[in-house]
This record gives C-alpha cells, structure tokens and sequence, in this order.
C-alpha cells in the first residue's frame, strides 16, 4: 500500500514537474518573441499600415469619396454653407468642400517619407507599447512623431489648392473675426491649417485601421514576421 502510494506521489510529482517546465518554456518564448521579435513585427505593420494609407488617400476621392475622413466645411461656415446657397452661392460653397478634399488628398503622398522614416526610427519601447496598447496606440505614436513635421510639409500644398477659390480669402477674413469673440476656435480661424490639421486626423484614422486589420489577420499578410508576433498574441 505504502509503495503504490510513493509511486502514484511520484507520478504527481513527475507531472507537476513537466507542467512546470512546459510553462516555463512557453513564458520564455513569449518573453523572448516580446524582446526579439516585437519591434520588427511593430514595424514591417506599420510600415505596411503608412503605405497603404497613403495609397488610400493620396488619389482623387481619396478624402472626399470616404465619408470616414472627408473633411466638412469648419465650424460655422457649415452651419452657414446652406444659407449661403439660398443666396446663390451654392456653387462656391461646393467648390470650397471639393478643393479642401482635394487639398488634402494632393498633401498625403508628401508625407511617406516622414511616416516610413518614423517607423524605422521606432525604438522597442514604442513598439512594445504599441504591441500592448489599446486602439489608439497606433495613433498616438504617428501623431507624436509625425505631426509637427507633417504640417509643415502639407501646409504649402493645401494653401496652393485652397487658394484656388475665392471663398477661402472671404472664411479667413470672416473667421478671423469671429475667433476674436469665441464663436469659432483659434485653430479653425485659418482654413488652410484647418484642412492641414483634418488631413492629417485622416491619415492617422486610416493607418490605424490598417494596422488593425494586421492584427486580425497576419497570416493573410503573406508576411512571416507579422504572422510570427501577431499570431502568437492570439
């Protein structure tokens, strides 16, 4: 009795041991895939996300086809734009609507560059904590590192187009006022940085939903390292 008793102990203890080490060994490869493999899996993703935004929107409709990120007509001038066609002016107000889209969409492209750069610039605890992060990680990061420098290099190409209809002198001018009384905020005052800032909102929603999409589906990337650090999150 005593040594079917040390023999199913030992059996317990045999067991225990393997699940044990079987639990060791898959942390360990999940500490080591987390510090080996995160970065570059965060990476090649958004690098894939980047691409295929701007590919999404720097083409015709891009912005103004895609009720997600089309960008409105700002504050009150949207309240307003339904007055301003009673009074004919219907037009002016479609063409503003089109050319601050079309701004937007001319400025995407310019930005590749910067994004790709701020990928491969990432360092492991970006992408440990954009591995980790909620839905707007993604965002969070871009924003943080592309944002300044972004609105500076859109800013010359939405002022180009938006300068091409006569309405955005008269909402500047109209704006401008109004901002002075707090009926319109300070960074809406300026359509041009207005249309700057909503592209690049756009943008970002845009690369957010792509990464996404990764996440939910790596294998269908085709790509082994995306499958690698985000199936194993699964």
């Amino acid at each position: 009795m005593q040594r079917r008793q040390f023999t199913q102990s030992t059996s317990a203890l045999i067991g225990l041991l393997i699940l044990s080490a079987h639990q060791q060994a898959r942390a360990i490869s999940l500490a080591d895939l987390t510090d080996r493999d995160a970065s570059q899996g965060i990476k090649t993703a958004l690098e894939k996300g980047a691409l295929a935004a701007v590919a999404l929107l720097g083409k015709t409709d891009g912005f103004l086809g895609n009720p997600k990120v089309r960008i409105p007509l700002p504050g009150f001038l949207e309240d307003a734009s339904k007055l301003l066609k009673l009074t004919g002016q219907s037009r002016q107000v479609d063409e503003l609507v089109t050319s601050i889209n079309r701004a937007a969409e001319a400025a995407v492209p310019m930005g590749k560059n910067l994004l790709v750069g701020a990928v491969k610039s990432m360092s492991v605890t970006d992408a440990k904590n954009i591995l980790t992060g909620g839905d707007d990680s993604v965002t969070r990061f871009f924003a943080e590192k592309t944002r300044a420098p972004l609105s500076e290099t859109f800013l010359p190409v939405v002022t180009q187009a938006t300068e091409k209809v006569g309405l955005a002198q008269q909402y500047n001018r109209v704006a401008g006022k109004a901002a002075g009384i707090g009926l319109v905020r300070a960074e809406d005052a300026n359509i041009q940085r207005y249309v700057t800032g909503k592209s690049l909102d756009g943008l970002y929603t845009i690369i957010g939903e792509e990464e996404r999409k990764i996440r939910q589906d790596p294998v269908g990337t085709g790509s082994a390292i995306l499958k690698k650090v985000f199936g194993a999150l699964k």
